[in-house]
C-alpha cells in the first residue's frame, strides 16, 4: 500500500554526500582550529544545517560566531561543495527506481533537506529527477534545523496546500530518513517515517515507524 505522499530526506538518503560536506567543512574549520573527526561528525553535526554546524563547532571551542561571519563561512563551504561534486556522485541503491516507482503511482515527492539548495539542484540534475519532486524544502527555507520539526511542517503544509486530499490523511505521510535527529523532525511534524540504515545502525534508529537496510526493499514492499 503506498502512502500518500513521500517527503524524502537528501543527504543520506538519496546521495551518499555527507563525507562531503565532511571534508568541506574540515577545510574551513582546521585552519581556524576547529577542526573534528569523522565520527564526532556523525555523532554531534550530522542532520544539522551548516548554520548549526558551524555555530557548534565555535560553541565547542567557546568561540563567538556573528552573522557576517556565519553567511561567510557558509558561503565558502557551498563553494567548496560544488567542486568537489562537479565530478559526479553516486545515488543509494533502489532510491532512483523507487522515486521513479511512486512517481509513476502519481504520489507526490518532497525533498526536505538541511542542506542548501544549491547544493541538492546540481545533484538532481545529474540524476535527471528534478523534475519528480513538487516542493524542495531547503535549510534556507527554514530558521531552525533537524531535530526541529519546521522543515517537515513546511513540507507538509506544501503538499496539503497543493493537494488539498491530503490533509485528511495528513498522519499517513511517509518521511524517509537516515538519521535520528531526522527522524525526531519528521516525528515532531506528525509524520510517518522509515529510516533507512545508510548513516546509521539500525538500533540508533529505532524511533522510526520503520527501518529497511536500503531503499530497494520499499520498490517492492509498497
Amino acid at each position: 500500500m503506498f502512502p500518500p505522499a513521500v517527503i524524502f530526506d537528501f543527504d543520506g538518503v538519496i546521495v551518499d554526500t555527507e563525507p562531503v560536506h565532511y571534508q568541506a567543512f574540515q577545510r574551513i574549520l582546521e585552519p581556524l582550529g576547529l577542526g573534528y573527526s569523522w565520527e564526532a561528525y556523525k555523532k554531534i553535526y550530522m542532520g544539522y544545517d551548516d548554520r548549526d554546524a558551524f555555530k557548534e563547532a565555535f560553541r565547542a571551542d567557546n568561540r563567538s560566531l556573528d552573522d557576517t561571519q556565519m553567511r561567510y563561512y557558509i558561503d565558502q563551504k557551498a563553494l567548496l561543495f560544488e567542486n568537489i561534486i562537479a565530478s559526479g556522485v553516486t545515488p543509494y541503491p533502489g532510491v532512483i527506481e523507487l522515486i521513479k516507482t511512486l512517481a509513476g503511482q502519481s504520489i507526490p515527492l518532497v525533498i526536505c533537506s538541511g542542506a542548501l539548495r544549491s547544493d541538492i539542484l546540481p545533484i538532481l540534475q545529474q540524476f535527471d529527477i528534478t523534475s519528480y519532486f513538487n516542493t524542495i524544502i531547503t535549510a534556507e527555507d527554514v530558521p531552525q534545523s533537524k531535530p526541529h520539526p519546521a522543515s517537515y511542517l513546511q513540507a507538509k503544509a506544501a503538499l496539503i496546500s497543493a493537494y488539498n486530499q491530503l490533509e485528511s490523511v495528513s498522519t499517513t505521510i511517509t518521511a524517509i530518513e537516515d538519521t535520528p535527529a531526522g527522524i525526531s523532525s519528521a516525528k515532531g511534524a506528525g509524520l510517518q517515517v522509515v529510516a533507512v540504515t545508510n548513516s546509521y545502525d539500525a538500533e540508533k534508529l529505532e524511533q522510526a515507524d520503520r527501518v529497511v537496510r536500503t531503499l530497494e526493499e520499499l520498490v517492492d514492499a509498497w
